[in-house]
């Protein structure tokens, strides 16, 4: 689970910003949002409020930046980095940017810091604690010679030679995690910290990223159960009493089997409306999901198309929903209002909180019915991004953040949010305009 994040000096955020998954120490809906983990009470969920461009996708993006940061570990020593610092000083265009990420892994809390440029990680180390906090390794990187330097910590067996073989393999433009990955050595905390990153955080999940791959493809390998799928729509009242995949043959126009058999498979954020399988001779495979309706006793089949897209919508999120109750994972999900009605988003939030076991959510949204009624939300998971007026950097804070003076227990948080008394709302001007060239 995520302890919390920090960024620095990227994109919008300027100034170190914290999101932290900590629960105070209200008891407040306990047993829904809080998880007890080696002594750390950590939260389910945690929802970013806050105008357009006030850097609410920006957190998001960070940690995405920071998963295939370590992940995908450059090939060649000449790549760059595809980020941009904070642009509206011209001090910290030049200065490094920088993540610290805390987290549990096989009961184990692990804290991770890299700071790096748009061509080299400059430095980067990783913590891990038992009866007491100890380094795992150190990193730093000789920027002039564009060599990498690793000092491992006395509980890491390692000899010399592997060290060495360690320190060639980890380019400067590699994380020391990324490199673990090519080497053939083992060390439980690097294993620990890079099983978290492959398997438990999951890609950024965009507002036209097409979910219904996502829990097609799973329902068809058996990694989901579609009854599962489908109780989950019945539940949040779709009138849908199958799931039903059809294969298509179709003949494709000359180039497209050799487009289709060098094209990557399986992405969540891929937008392709379908997945194709060549086989043999001319032709591609492909299925048809169709959703039945069951009207008066006579079923009816629609195609996958013809479902209105809150219904589209929602078929993906059952498949992330049942993956967060069955497994540990977190999903980072922009907009997660879009194409639902506020009722049905209230819905999955609540299905999520009473069903997951270490599971966690991090979402941006605009809804703020949900704002409107304490009995479902706990003021240390509501956080808020706003712009300062100095140099319109992000600033990210949560409710809990706020004294007894502003928020109380009896406080209404939807009205305090709509008249702009926490900020995270925009500062509109007239809406007259002047159409005169003068």
């Amino acid at each position: 689970m995520i302890i919390s994040f920090s960024i620095k000096n990227f994109g919008s955020v300027k100034n170190k910003q914290t999101l932290s998954f900590e629960a105070d120490k209200s008891k407040h809906l306990e047993n829904y949002y809080v998880i007890n983990i080696n002594g750390l009470r950590l939260l389910k969920l945690g929802l970013i409020y806050g105008a357009n461009a006030s850097g609410k996708t920006t957190i998001l993006k960070a940690l995405d930046f920071l998963r295939l940061l370590i992940l995908n570990p450059k090939s060649q020593k000449t790549e760059t980095f595809n980020f941009e610092p904070f642009k509206f000083d011209e001090k910290t265009f030049c200065q490094n940017t920088f993540f610290e990420i805390e987290f549990i892994q096989n009961e184990m809390r692990y804290c991770y810091e890299v700071e790096l440029n748009k061509s080299a990680i400059v430095r980067e180390e990783l913590f891990a604690y038992n009866s007491k906090k100890y380094n795992v390794f150190s990193r730093t990187t000789d920027l002039e010679n564009e060599a990498t330097k690793i000092k491992f910590g006395n509980k890491i067996n390692i000899d010399k030679v592997t060290e060495q073989q360690f320190e060639n393999i980890t380019l400067w433009n590699n994380t020391v995690l990324g490199g673990y990955l090519k080497i053939n050595f083992f060390a439980k905390e690097l294993k620990d910290a890079t099983d978290w990153f492959k398997n438990y955080l999951n890609q950024i999940i965009e507002s036209n990223t097409k979910l219904e791959k996502f829990t097609s493809s799973r329902i068809k390998k058996s990694e989901i159960s579609k009854k599962t799928i489908l109780k989950i729509l019945q539940q949040a009242d779709f009138n849908i009493s199958n799931i039903i995949f059809k294969e298509e043959i179709i003949n494709p126009p000359n180039g497209i089997i050799d487009f289709i058999e060098n094209t990557d498979r399986y992405r969540l954020n891929d937008r392709r409306d379908r997945e194709y399988q060549v086989i043999s001779g001319n032709k591609l495979s492909t299925i048809n999901l169709e959703f039945e309706h069951s009207v008066s006793d006579t079923q009816y089949n629609l195609g996958f198309e013809q479902e209105s897209q809150g219904t589209q919508r929602y078929y993906g999120f059952a498949g992330l929903l049942s993956s967060l109750i069955t497994n540990s994972k977190v999903y980072a999900i922009d907009e997660l209002e879009t194409s639902l009605h506020p009722d049905l988003f209230q819905h999955f939030l609540l299905s999520f909180l009473a069903n997951s076991q270490k599971s966690q959510i991090i979402a941006t949204t605009h809804n703020r019915e949900i704002l409107n009624n304490k009995d479902i939300f706990r003021n240390d998971a509501i956080w808020i991004t706003d712009k300062d007026n100095e140099n319109c950097a992000t600033d990210l804070y949560s409710l809990a953040d706020f004294d007894t003076s502003v928020i109380r227990d009896t406080s209404n948080i939807y009205n305090a949010y709509k008249i702009g008394k926490l900020g995270g709302t925009p500062n509109l001007g007239s809406y007259y305009i002047n159409n005169s060239n003068e």
